[in-house]
């Protein structure tokens, strides 16, 4: 199987500096290099900053072809350094609701689910409505990011076009492995947020395996505080064959 996802320093050699893959990934960059404005993200800053992070562009937006590169980088992602993340950029195309959005990003981890050829972990509980369940894939619990161009007052989650960001949930237990660096970097995450956002920090935010939190909600947070973050599914994948072919364009 081809890699796909790139380096920092592959993406222009890929890509021209007119393509949208470009114009996006130059986006992303100023975003996480800024020092006016710090990005809220400190371990995605920190991955940027050491090239740990790797990129997939998919147009189109083919769930099938995602599957294949998630499994790749899952299988890769300890040799890249413990800030990495795999970054989804699509192509930007016209504006839809964050509902919409909301919608795509849960029927992406649903196909995902149907599609994975390895078993579930049996660590991680199956209902969503968990305190401890977490995405997982090729057998690698993963924390996922939905950012898009719908979002207005909470620009931490904004970007010009439909994106995910999946980042090992090892990454966290080697960066939060005690309770000190832990409050450490949660305080130096919401002090970035308060001036980066118009929104107010979302109280969805929270620590994996909080008994009164629950970390699916943190995938996908609305532009204000007052919208409820519900789930559509209770569980992934409940019939994982046949799986459903999704080569819906990108949004």
């Amino acid at each position: 199987m081809e890699r796909l996802f790139l380096r920092r320093g592959d993406v222009a050699s890929n890509f021209p500096v007119s393509s949208w893959q470009s114009v996006m990934f130059s986006e992303f960059e100023a975003q996480m290099s800024s020092e006016a404005r710090p990005f809220p993200c400190v371990f995605g800053v920190t991955g940027h900053r050491q090239d740990q992070l790797r990129y997939l562009f998919l147009d189109p937006y083919d769930v099938a072809v995602l599957g294949e590169q998630l499994a790749q980088y899952v299988s890769e992602a300890r040799s890249f350094g413990p800030n990495t993340s795999l970054i989804v950029f699509t192509r930007p195309r016209p504006v839809q609701t964050l509902d919409a959005y909301y919608r795509k990003m849960w029927l992406t981890l649903d196909q995902l689910a149907r599609l994975d050829k390895n078993p579930w972990p049996s660590d991680i509980p199956e209902q969503i409505d968990h305190p401890m369940w977490e995405f997982s894939f090729a057998g690698e619990p993963i924390f996922v990011v939905c950012t898009t161009p719908a979002h207005v007052m909470r620009q931490s989650r904004r970007s010009s076009a439909f994106m995910l960001t999946f980042q090992p949930r090892w990454v966290f237990e080697k960066i939060l492995g005690t309770e000190k660096a832990a409050n450490a970097a949660f305080a130096e995450v919401r002090k970035r947020l308060i001036p980066y956002d118009s929104a107010s920090p979302s109280p969805l935010l929270g620590r994996y395996g909080a008994t009164d939190g629950r970390e699916y909600l943190q995938y996908f947070l609305h532009d204000d505080n007052a919208a409820s973050g519900g789930c559509p599914f209770a569980k992934l994948a409940q019939n994982k064959a046949p799986p459903i072919a999704n080569k819906e364009q990108a949004a």
